[in-house]
């Protein structure tokens, strides 16, 4: 699950590499605000996943395997239909967001190339949600990682060819992921079609207002949550923005470090999810506390471990991204934020996945509003006292108290739901 989930992020991490040796530091500032914007759209959506999850998971656990393709065809509606309308309303959309964002001419420039070209994912990107939700809830990781390797080995090919080769530049960057978004949907639906025959796709294809109701009720307080995560993602790209090129491409650089990092945790939170949504199917308790502790003691290991290497060897891997010594400078005085980060973020990646096993949404939600308060309070607060040259290191202090703030919280709502006996409620 861990190898499965790094490669995720190796998408932008390839653009951002290839782009990142461009002569200016104004391609890597396109890339990092265009694939910001991408980022926070599909991401937003992510409740299709995690929704998907957790009914499913729940689902196979009463052992119902029928209600758990129902849930399938209801979320995958959902999805062709949210993709659908990002297409129809993408320029007014790109107008929107890139009024608020005041970058320089010439990164805007290249954020709307990017922008223009990476929107027509949308459909295999929200599509592919849904699909990985259903093959986490049923452990189905083998195909998970075809799929990812699929992905990210056609990705880097073509940036390597349209990027290096015909000089297409951000473009060409966009394109490559846009095909190995689309390469990566064909193999999934080549893996769930010979399934989806065997079941009764009548009964499949009837759709039903109770279970949309139910996945448009977790689906909501997983969009909130979502609202509020990429608002402070956002803010971090936007500040960097108005600091200066060689800032924005620092945070960028930063950014798609600690996502490699982030979906490398997020491998023991899948699995929590799947595992908890079985037992809570089964109304086992303990087995959810057993499940909780032992993928907190490997994924606590696996984020100070990674903290470490990113301390030790974080000068080099900027070094891969970036070949601008401004940019690589800049990067490096932030660095020992992002170590910061990395050592107490494994906590609230995996309670995530706990939570979203549960289907306690909610929690998610309150939680996530809480930390993206203190984001803001904290950012705000700094920022009066800081210098102007200063201000990038506050933005970083308010996103480390933002990820203390999510585990903590959600840790002692668990906590409190064992204790008294309400994890099944």
């Amino acid at each position: 699950m861990i190898f499965s989930n790094i490669t995720t992020p190796l998408l932008g991490l390839v653009d951002t590499a290839v782009i990142g040796h461009l002569e200016h530091s104004y391609y890597l500032g396109g890339i990092a605000v265009g694939s910001m914007i991408i980022s926070i759209i599909f991401w937003l959506c992510g409740f299709l996943r995690m929704s998907t999850t957790g009914v499913i998971a729940q689902s196979l656990g009463q052992g119902d395997d029928k209600l758990g393709w129902r849930y399938f065809i209801h979320s995958l509606t959902i999805a062709l239909a949210i993709s659908l309308l990002l297409l129809v309303l993408q320029l007014p959309l790109r107008e929107l967001i890139f009024s608020l964002i005041s970058a320089s001419d010439e990164v805007t420039h290249y954020g709307e190339i990017y922008f223009n070209i990476r929107i027509y994912s949308a459909p295999a990107a929200l599509i592919n949600l849904v699909i990985l939700g259903h093959l986490v809830a049923s452990a189905r990781i083998k195909w998970l990682i075809y799929q990812l390797l699929c992905v990210n080995i056609i990705n880097i090919a073509l940036d390597l060819l349209f990027v290096v080769g015909f000089e297409w530049g951000v473009a060409g960057a966009a394109y490559a992921s846009v095909i190995a978004d689309y390469c990566g949907l064909a193999l999934l639906s080549t893996v769930l079609y010979p399934q989806l025959k065997q079941q009764d796709l009548a009964v499949l294809l009837k759709l039903d207002i109770t279970m949309f109701r139910r996945l448009f009720s977790l689906n909501r307080d997983i969009f909130i949550r979502s609202v509020a995560l990429q608002l402070c993602l956002a803010f971090i790209t936007i500040t960097g923005a108005r600091l200066g090129d060689n800032v924005v491409a620092a945070n960028a650089i930063l950014l798609h470090i600690f996502l490699f990092a982030s979906y490398g945790l997020d491998g023991f939170a899948y699995a929590a999810e799947s595992m908890v949504g079985h037992a809570k199917g089964r109304r086992d308790i303990k087995e959810i506390n057993r499940v909780v502790i032992a993928a907190a003691f490997w994924c606590g290991v696996l984020g100070v471990s990674f903290a470490l290497a990113l301390w030790l060897w974080g000068e080099t891997w900027i070094g891969w991204l970036t070949n601008i010594s401004a940019v690589k400078q800049l990067a490096l005085q932030y660095l020992p934020w992002l170590v910061g980060v990395c050592v107490v973020s494994w906590l609230s990646f995996l309670m995530d996945g706990v939570y979203i096993g549960l289907t306690d949404t909610r929690a998610m939600r309150n939680s996530m509003l809480i930390a993206c308060l203190v984001f803001f309070v904290l950012w705000f607060s700094i920022g009066e006292i800081l210098e102007p040259n200063q201000l990038n290191h506050g933005v970083w202090l308010a996103f480390l108290g933002f990820i203390v703030t999510r585990g903590v919280t959600l840790s002692v709502k668990y906590y409190q739901n064992y204790q008294q006996g309400r994890l099944l409620d």
